[in-house]
Formats: C-alpha cells, sequence, structure tokens
C-alpha cells in the first residue's frame, strides 16, 4: 500500500493544482497530436507553423488528457497522499519562528492559520465540485481569463519562492556540515553551495517525465523522516538535561515573521485538488483533510514549541545547526537532509516550468529542435532565476520563508478559494457576506504582513557568529 500510495503521490505533481502538467506534448507522435478531441478554431486539422513556438491560447492544438488520479483511492490513501503533501522542510523554519513570534503567540496562531486553511481548503473543493477543472481552470471560468492568470502566477511565484528557501536550506546545512567534519579548517560560502546546487538541477530541469524523479523522491523522504525522528530526540534530551530556555510568550517586535512561516509550512493547497480527484469518492475529502489537518498540526506544534523551549533566543533559523555540530551523528543528519532537500527540490521546480511552458510554448519539439531547445533555454533560465532569488535572500533566511509565505501564499488559501465559492456556490446571502469578509481578510492580511515583514528585513541587525566563529576557529580564512 505504501509504495503504490507514494507512486500516485509522485503522480500528482503532474496534476499540481488540477493542471495537466504530467505528459509534455514532446512524447506525441504525429498520429496523436491530432484527433477529434482537440479544441481548434481554425478550419483545418493543419498543424502550425514549424518556426511557431509562441502562438495564443486561442490557437492551440492540445490533446485532452483524462483529468484527475486515480480515482480509485480510498479515505486511508488519500490520508496518506495528504500527509506527504504537507510534512517536508517547513517544520524546520517554524522553531525560529516561535522565537520571532514568542511562545503562546506563536501556537495560537499556529492553531488559528491551521482552522482557517482547512476552512478555505474546504471551499476550494466544494467549488471543485461544482466546477470542472482545475484551480486555474476555475478561476477563468467563473471570473475570465484574467483570473486564471492571476492564479497561475501565484502558484509559480510560490513554488519558486519554495526553491528558492530550499536551495537556501541545504547551502547553510552544507556549509555546517563541511566546517564540522574539518574541524573549522575548511569551508565553502554560501553562495558557491547555491552555485554548485544549480549546476545539479539544470540537468533535473530537462526531464520531461514525472515518473524519473520517483528515485529520488523517495530516498528524500526517508531521509526527511530520519532528520525529523532526531531532532525531536535530541530536543527531548535537551529539554530533560538543560530544562526550558529563555523564551517569551510575545515578541512585538518580529511578530510578522511567524505568520508568514506558519503560512508557509501549511501550504499545500496544489494538491488538494489532485488528490480529491484521485479518490473514489471524492465527497468525502473534507473529512479525511480534517483528520489530516488535526495531525500535522499536533505534529507542527509539537516540533516548533519544543524546539523553541529546548534552545530560547539561540533558536538558529535551521534549526539543525542547533544540535552539537562536532557529534558525527548530528553531522550525518545534516547531510541526510542536505541530501533529501536536494532530491526533492527538482520535484518541486517541475509544476513552475510546466506551468510556464505550457501558457508560452504551443508546439511540439519532439519533431523541431530549434523549439526544444527555446524550451530548454527557458527551463535553465528558471533554475538559474532561483538560484539568483536563494541567493539575494541567504543572508535573512528566516525573513525570505516569511516574505514567500505572507506574499505568495496568502493569497492563494485566504484569497482565491473564497472568491471562487462566492461565485460559484454560495447562495445564502450569509455565506456570500462570509466568502467576501475572508477575501478582504485575506488582502489585507497579505498587504499588511508583506509590508512588514519587508522592513523588519530592511532593519535586520547582522548574522549571529557560526560556530566556528564562536570557537574561535577559521575565522581569518572565512
Amino acid at each position: 500500500m505504501f509504495t503504490s500510495n507514494f507512486l500516485e503521490f509522485l503522480s500528482l505533481y503532474g496534476h499540481f493544482a488540477g493542471e495537466e502538467l504530467e505528459e509534455d506534448d514532446e512524447a506525441l507522435g504525429p498520429d496523436e497530436y491530432f484527433g477529434d478531441d482537440y479544441e481548434d478554431d481554425a478550419d483545418n486539422e493543419r498543424e502550425p507553423m514549424e518556426d511557431s513556438a509562441l502562438l495564443p491560447p486561442s490557437k492551440r492544438k492540445r490533446k485532452r488528457k483524462v483529468r484527475g488520479g486515480s480515482g480509485q483511492n480510498g479515505p486511508m490513501n488519500a490520508a496518506l497522499l495528504l500527509l506527504k503533501s504537507f510534512v517536508g522542510t517547513g517544520v524546520l523554519f517554524l522553531p525560529r519562528a516561535y522565537l520571532s513570534g514568542g511562545m503562546l503567540f506563536s501556537n495560537l496562531v499556529l492553531l488559528g492559520v491551521a482552522l482557517l486553511s482547512y476552512y478555505c481548503f474546504v471551499l476550494l473543493v466544494s467549488t471543485r465540485l461544482k466546477v470542472e477543472g482545475s484551480f486555474g481552470d476555475m478561476g477563468g471560468i467563473l471570473y475570465g481569463k484574467w483570473m486564471r492568470s492571476v492564479i497561475l502566477f501565484s502558484i509559480v511565484l510560490s513554488q519558486i519562492g519554495f526553491v528558492a528557501a530550499y536551495i537556501v536550506f541545504t547551502s547553510e546545512n552544507l556549509q555546517a556540515f563541511i566546517k564540522a567534519v574539518s574541524d573549522c579548517k575548511t569551508s565553502i560560502s554560501i553562495p558557491y553551495l547555491i552555485l554548485m546546487q544549480m549546476v545539479i538541477f539544470l540537468p533535473f530541469s530537462l526531464l520531461r517525465d514525472i515518473g524519473k524523479l520517483g528515485f529520488t523522491a523517495l530516498i528524500a523522504d526517508a531521509f526527511i523522516l530520519i532528520g525529523l525522528g532526531y531532532l525531536f530526540y535530541y530536543d527531548v534530551l535537551t529539554l530533560a538535561t538543560d530544562g526550558l530556555a529563555d523564551i517569551i510568550m510575545f515578541n512585538k517586535r518580529d511578530w510578522t515573521l511567524f505568520i508568514g512561516t506558519a503560512i508557509f509550512t501549511f501550504e499545500g493547497i496544489g494538491l488538494i485538488i489532485p488528490i480529491q480527484e484521485s479518490m473514489k469518492n471524492p465527497e468525502k475529502f473534507p473529512r479525511v483533510l480534517f483528520l489530516v489537518m488535526i495531525i500535522i498540526t499536533v505534529l507542527f506544534t509539537t516540533m516548533g514549541a519544543f524546539s523553541y523551549a529546548a534552545y530560547g533566543s539561540k533558536t538558529e533559523t535551521v534549526v539543525l545547526l542547533n544540535l552539537p555540530q562536532d557529534n558525527k551523528f548530528v553531522n550525518t543528519v545534516q547531510l541526510l537532509y542536505s541530501v533529501a532537500i536536494l532530491l526533492s527540490t527538482p520535484l518541486q521546480i517541475f509544476p513552475a516550468i510546466r506551468i510556464v511552458e505550457t501558457e508560452l510554448f504551443t508546439r511540439s519539439g519532439k519533431y523541431n529542435p530549434y523549439i526544444k531547445w527555446q524550451k530548454n533555454v527557458f527551463r535553465f533560465f528558471v533554475v538559474m532565476l532561483c538560484a539568483g532569488i536563494a541567493w539575494g535572500g541567504a543572508d535573512n533566511l528566516d525573513k525570505f520563508v516569511a516574505l514567500v509565505g505572507n506574499f505568495a501564499c496568502i493569497p492563494l488559501v485566504f484569497l482565491y478559494p473564497p472568491l471562487l465559492h462566492y461565485k460559484a456556490v454560495a447562495r445564502t446571502r450569509l455565506w456570500k457576506y462570509a466568502d467576501i469578509a475572508l477575501a478582504i481578510f485575506g488582502i489585507i492580511a497579505m498587504i499588511y504582513a508583506t509590508s512588514l515583514t519587508v522592513m523588519s528585513w530592511a532593519n535586520s541587525e547582522p548574522k549571529a557568529p557560526g560556530y566556528c566563529e564562536r570557537r574561535g576557529l577559521g575565522v581569518d580564512k572565512w
């Protein structure tokens, strides 16, 4: 069951946000490319000119594919898919976010974000039962093409933000690992580590078949579980040995950073529609989602609160750096987690590349090398863009994660679902008022939290000295 469930989870990224991304038109032969089920407003079935790579959407010819997932999953399989969707790297940013928000404030807000996110997810799936199509399609059907474009832009922006944050996360972990194993005699700067990752991701970005990422994604999941398990063990050990650290209940200076990070952690809306479509009885999805939200809220709260309680004001942005860096097992966990994120990043960037590529390129490159290399250059550009953004946010990872959560994720969760629900499902005055109020809240929360996060970033203090600097080692060289 777990093996088949993992393969199903992998295929969900080919239907990210309900979009048909899994099978590139590169794989279509000349006899498959045309058929009765194609959309075409032209009078003939002639294929576009070979040198035309970019055409308006109305002139596209694409093969329609069967929507959704397997359609055979029961509640247990759907629950496992949801758990995989929500539990990832974001949980490791929560301890530092607890420092930004304070213990009491962070626990309350995390619970509030969980409840509100669940409510918005239900609004989205309720709309999906009424309106056929992807997240973007529903926006286009209900409001027009501009809404579809806005939703897809937010999805792409959020995925690029996730990838950039993961690149910085991996760089900081690898840097700490190299310093620790060499006893601070050797180090590699963060920009060089970002550049090295970019070189690794470039060939991965050329993969058209998402199934080829299956092996790396499976290894990544195993390493993430090992890392989370050991981190929880060491948090409990530290609390039992040293007692409660110097925690505060509310941080009036940086509290907005917690909101963005909490939303970043709960961001899994891109896989909500595919998982619902994969169920044999989609109407049971809200109950399954409710149970999963309880589980992950307890997990996130436990990991964030325990780590902050253990390390207090010394909590690092990447909480693994709080573990003893001279411990070889800790170094191994850091390496495994770095490799895990390194291997899962190509899967995260896949939806962003394919969504934009599908909108821009309307011709297959299988029989036209010129078009194929146009697509390859575009994919390289997206990877380099992610690396460039990571470079810019490397010195303030906690603020960068909060910015991604506030600016890119808030609209996806708290703005678009109520707007879609308002147009498609809401019939009573109370439902309409509730949807309007939630949409207004989403807009205000995005603007207010984003602006405060940017101001906090602009006024941020110099980075605290690292492990080697605190020991007085390797300072001259690095």
